[in-house]
């Protein structure tokens, strides 16, 4: 049976304009989702339904397919059950579909496999994802009513402690997968049903109940980053211009060159030191006496007309897994080392190309504290592997 993956993400939003591909913890959020189900391995394809040119570019970056949706499907009041059932009838080869939402960040290919598993395997109509509560609920009274309220699921006398009751189950709205039949004739659920409970850390709905803040917190923290396991960065390589500095060279009457930088980057280094990573600079042109005058006391490569190759120089020099380098660059000559080191950053300036290529974009400009945020992303991910080894 194909069974396909299909995430619906249309261009309007009534909250955050265009927010499947807001960036959340660096990363587009619609590519959260996709990145957990192509690694899964279960699906015969991946889709994004979408009437949105950008989502589509975002789409196709992160490996999956495109439907675009009609004008009919994309609006306001249209229901997911409207926009699957027309991308069925453009795909008469799939016969399982995993709808799979885009305001779900912390999915792991986990569980994807396992709900595979249900469908395929032992021949359930219909999976949802569920996590469990320990939430007491009480009757509504609604304003004007002369009545009082009553317990629904607990005995005022007698309250559970949370570790002496199970709680109960909700729907998340992570995914729905269902075959062919039961969606065209209505119905996302039904069938021989089967739920799927998530773990609580997992259940992430930034639609519903968490705000972006917390939620790149929660991301950062449980999200899934990757079929390889995360080791400890060890080496940081930042490129000078338009990183450490805006790029910009101020020139004085007397033909003298000059450049800012901010002055939290410069903390942002001290910080990484302190951690015990080694801050490497490189730039295209000759900026010696920018270094001499900064005073930061880093190896530095100037003149370096091939970046990747200093890059895999150091690289093998300290005797580093390329999980253990960071780079944080913002031109075209950068895409190769950001696509090479195991974690990779660029200022919210940055070039087109240098976006697509690396995993974190960071909110600050270069020279505006770029190199102070991606050192802030590195020292979380740093938790997530300590935590990751303590587990």
């Amino acid at each position: 049976a194909h069974l396909a993956a299909l995430v619906l993400a249309r261009g309007g939003s009534k909250g955050i304009p265009l927010k499947n591909i807001k960036l959340l913890a660096g990363v587009p959020l619609i590519g959260w989702v996709l990145r957990a189900a192509c690694d899964a391995g279960v699906f015969h394809s991946v889709w994004v339904s979408t009437d949105h040119d950008e989502i589509e570019k975002v789409a196709k970056q992160f490996g999956a397919q495109v439907h675009r949706r009609s004008p009919e499907v994309s609006q306001d009041s249209s229901t997911s059950l409207e926009a699957i059932r027309e991308f069925l009838n453009q795909h008469p080869e799939v016969d399982i579909v995993g709808n799979i939402q885009a305001t779900s960040p912390c999915l792991h290919p986990s569980d994807l496999i396992k709900v595979a598993d249900l469908l395929q395997k032992e021949g359930f109509d219909s999976v949802f994802s569920v996590v469990r509560r320990h939430q007491f609920r009480w009757s509504e009274v609604k304003k004007g009513e002369n009545k009082m309220t009553e317990p629904q699921n607990l005995n005022p006398a007698k309250r559970y402690r949370r570790q002496d009751w199970p709680g109960e189950l909700y729907e998340n709205g992570s995914f729905y997968f269902a075959k062919r039949h039961l969606i065209e004739n209505g119905y996302l659920q039904g069938g021989k049903m089967a739920y799927y409970e998530m773990r609580a850390e997992h259940s992430v709905d930034i639609d519903i109940d968490i705000d972006w803040p917390i939620a790149e917190q929660r991301v950062l923290r449980f999200g899934y980053f990757g079929r390889e396991p995360l080791k400890e960065v060890k080496l940081l390589v930042c490129s000078i211009d338009g990183c450490l500095t805006n790029g910009r060279i101020y020139v004085t009457e007397d033909q003298k060159q000059m450049v800012s930088y901010d002055y939290r980057d410069i903390v942002g280094i001290e910080l990484l030191k302190k951690r015990g990573i080694q801050v490497r600079l490189i730039s295209e042109r000759d900026c010696s006496k920018t270094l001499s005058a900064m005073q930061l006391g880093c190896v530095a490569k100037a003149n370096a007309t091939n970046k990747l190759q200093v890059l895999e120089d150091w690289q093998k020099d300290m005797g580093l897994s390329w999980k253990e380098v960071a780079y944080l660059g913002n031109e075209e000559s950068d895409v190769e080392c950001l696509r090479k080191a195991g974690m990779s950053g660029v200022p919210a300036d940055a070039c087109v190309a240098a976006q697509k290529a690396a995993g974190y974009i960071c909110k600050s400009n270069g020279g505006c504290g770029a190199v102070r945020e991606f050192a802030e992303h590195i020292f979380l991910l740093l938790e997530k592997v300590t935590s990751a080894r303590k587990q």
